[in-house]
């Protein structure tokens, strides 16, 4: 009587990106991510995870690999103060960003803790299209109004969700250009004339689109953003043109091996809310020049730049077969074998032929 409906699976309703349907007729398998249900791995056939992943990471980094991205978290921001704000906002420099260019943004807490990141592509002198993370999308919106409303109470700028707005679909791989290029009105696909890190604005398929180069694996990436009306139509084409080159669509897992084999982290996995941009080997994210940014002052407390901080690093396994398990505590081998530090990320990766890992271990940039 209580609850009514708000019990079961109704209790926290499941959102679905606009590909699911499609995702589910291939047989996918889903894990929860957030509120979002996404697809982690498609098997062929009898395959498991570890094989089907496998050939997920193989397809993309030898010709073409696609995911549903449209769950990351998007928020535009527009007004005359537009660049101020996001460069208050986020630690590296925004108020300089040229339109059409994108930059990677960590967002920090009051305390200097990595919040957030995403990619943030300037579209006008006074329009910023963010990326947050899949899962801290509406935090970091109530982060940013309650600065704007509480803090900077004078500064004309707008902030509007629009995660759901734009169906997101990530084509990465050696044959990204030449599969897109067939489908692009009124963006030149050259790379000199959108270089990485670089975002465009057209169409493909005869819709409008937002066309970011961009890249989460390593390989030629781009992100095209279309009306979520439009997502299956233009999933449905660009599956339609990379048939040639062998097309495979991948999910989260395999998304994990490849950004991993490249060193990128994943807030919330690779973080745990007390790691700084320099503990991550991340203090290039940060502006040096900039007179202030959210997290500022804590960067410089005692505290933060004390030595014995634990601080993001690659393992390999002295056995190649060995999978690491993620949480796994590092300790010492002198005695006390006291703990310092433990395995953040765990993958088999078939690129590289063996188990690779990353960790938060005590002075570990200078081991």
């Amino acid at each position: 009587t209580l609850a009514h409906a708000n019990r079961g699976a109704l209790f926290d309703v499941t959102r679905l990106a606009p590909m699911d349907e499609w995702a589910e007729a291939q047989g996918a398998i889903f894990e929860p991510v957030g509120q979002w249900r996404r697809a982690r791995y498609f098997p062929r056939a009898d395959e498991d995870m570890d094989v089907a992943v496998a050939r997920e990471c193989r397809a993309t980094r030898r010709s073409l690999g696609i995911m549903d991205a449209s769950t990351l978290g998007k928020i535009e921001v527009v007004g005359p103060d537009a660049a101020e704000f996001v460069d208050r906002m986020y630690a590296g420099p925004f108020a300089t960003l040229a339109v059409g260019r994108c930059r990677y943004g960590l967002m920090l807490g009051e305390d200097g803790f990595i919040m957030d990141d995403g990619v943030i592509g300037r579209l006008a002198e006074d329009r910023f299209h963010v990326t947050t993370t899949t899962g801290g999308a509406a935090q970091v919106l109530a982060f940013m109004e309650d600065y704007r409303q509480t803090e900077w109470p004078d500064i004309a700028v707008w902030l509007t969700s629009v995660t759901e707005q734009w169906a997101v679909i990530s084509v990465n791989g050696p044959n990204a250009r030449t599969t897109l290029a067939p489908l692009v009105e009124r963006i030149d696909l050259d790379k000199d004339a959108f270089p990485h890190m670089a975002v465009r604005e057209g169409r493909i398929c005869g819709v409008p689109t937002r066309l970011f180069r961009v890249s989460f694996t390593g390989e030629l990436g781009f992100e095209v953003n279309v009306p979520a009306r439009y997502g299956q139509a233009v999933w449905n084409a660009v599956m339609e043109t990379g048939a040639d080159v062998d097309i495979t669509p991948y999910g989260t897992e395999a998304m994990h091996v490849l950004r991993a084999e490249k060193g990128y982290i994943i807030v919330g996995q690779d973080t745990d809310g007390t790691v700084t941009p320099a503990d991550a080997g991340m203090a290039w994210a940060v502006g040096k020049k900039k007179a202030d940014f959210v997290g500022k002052r804590s960067l410089s407390r005692p505290d933060i730049v004390a030595p014995g901080r634990k601080q993001l690093v690659g393992l390999l396994p002295v056995d190649p077969a060995v999978v690491l398990e993620e949480g796994a505590q590092i300790t010492a081998l002198d005695e006390p074998r006291r703990p310092i530090g433990h395995v953040t990320s765990s993958y088999r990766s078939t690129t590289l032929h063996r188990s690779i890992a990353m960790a938060m271990v005590e002075n570990g940039h200078d081991r």
